[in-house]
């Protein structure tokens, strides 16, 4: 059961990641109110990476015991 929460919330880490890496190309209430920077990029990257890692957390099942 902890494999399955480690896929989906990696899952969806990596979704918020992208849209940060590619929320620049859609027009948004949101980017005309924050205009995207580095920072979203660099955060995006960081949260694809720490999502990554979850997934293959979850695949490995090497969980401290």
């Amino acid at each position: 059961m902890r494999s399955v929460l480690d896929y989906a919330m990696g899952v969806m880490i990596i979704f918020v990641g992208v849209f940060l890496i590619v929320r620049h190309q859609f027009d948004l209430a949101l980017n005309k109110r924050f205009p995207p920077d580095t920072i979203d990029i660099l955060l995006g990257a960081l949260f694809v990476i720490y999502g990554g890692w979850r997934i293959y957390r979850g695949y490995k099942k090497n969980y401290f015991k």
